[in-house]
């Protein structure tokens, strides 16, 4: 008797399903959505930016108390805007420090395109700060760059932009960590082990490059700069050891600062008194006073 076919059929089916399953979830990460942002008053100004492939960056500019003041380049993270960013840029120039915030590709009110975890976001960063350098007239620019923000400052093709001081807040490693601690958070660590791969390794095909290649870690190697990592005990996305990791691999000068209580999305929008006067600190330090 011939051995029936039908849990095979079941099992291969079953496995097609949960490819296609996977493929339209990555389709759903990467796919890019338009958010509202208040406009700019007085004095801050808003305006576009120009990518190099040709994208339009919504972006917010605040001056600084002189022409050749530093500057500071606010990165918002995935899902987010430069709303996000509005209220520690305005601190900071408050101070005298000129600011700008930007709109990411596929974000707020910037050119819809498919989001790619930092690769082709580092097209926009790199954009704006070049923009920022030279409206403060080659003045010293430092990045605060927030999860999405912090990645996309260091894994574009170009390398690590050149800033003068960066700062990580929130930002993972590499892709495969920052998708399997995303999915054991919800769904634990047992289907995470499972799922990961099957997302990481779309990479290929979206974006045309290997996971491994979407390593904040490797790059900020290769960063001499200042670098200050602000990483949460709490932050299961991006856990301790990981912003450990992350503090330990520049090979300039490098502080590490894990906050004590909070998920990922808060560390994301910290702006409280201690946060700032550590943000000061540390600017005053690389980048110089804003007078």
């Amino acid at each position: 008797m011939k051995r029936s076919r039908k849990p095979w059929m079941l099992m291969i089916c079953a496995l097609l399903a949960g490819l296609v399953l996977c493929w339209l979830a990555g389709s759903t990460l990467s796919r890019g959505h338009s958010s509202p942002v208040t406009p700019a008053s007085n004095p801050a100004s808003d305006l576009t930016i120009r990518t190099q492939d040709g994208l339009s960056i919504a972006a917010t500019f605040r001056p600084g108390r002189a022409a050749q003041s530093p500057g500071i380049l606010l990165l918002h993270g995935v899902n987010a805007s430069r709303a996000a960013t509005d209220a520690n840029a305005a601190w900071l120039a408050r101070l005298g420090y000129a600011t700008l915030t930007i709109d990411f590709r596929g974000h707020g009110q910037s050119s819809m395109a498919p989001r790619s975890f930092g690769l082709n976001e580092a097209l926009d960063a790199r954009a704006a700060f070049i923009w920022l350098k030279r409206h403060q007239h080659g003045a010293r620019v430092g990045i605060i760059g927030i999860s999405l923000g912090g990645a996309a400052s260091l894994i574009g093709t170009a390398g690590p932009i050149p800033a003068d001081a960066l700062v990580l807040q929130a930002v993972y490693p590499d892709i495969r960590h920052a998708i399997h601690n995303r999915i054991a958070a919800r769904l634990t660590r047992g289907p995470a082990y499972l799922l990961e791969p099957l997302l990481s390794f779309q990479a290929p095909l979206r974006y045309g490059v290997w996971p491994s290649r979407l390593s904040p870690l490797e790059a900020l190697r290769r960063y001499p700069g200042p670098v200050l990592v602000i990483g949460g005990i709490e932050d299961r996305s991006t856990p301790p050891d990981e912003s450990r990791a992350m503090a330990a691999a520049p090979p300039g000068k490098h502080w590490l600062w894990l906050v004590a209580h909070g998920d990922h999305g808060e560390i994301c929008a910290l702006a409280d008194a201690r946060y700032r006067g550590r943000i000061a600190t540390f600017m005053r330090r690389t980048i110089g006073p804003p007078a």
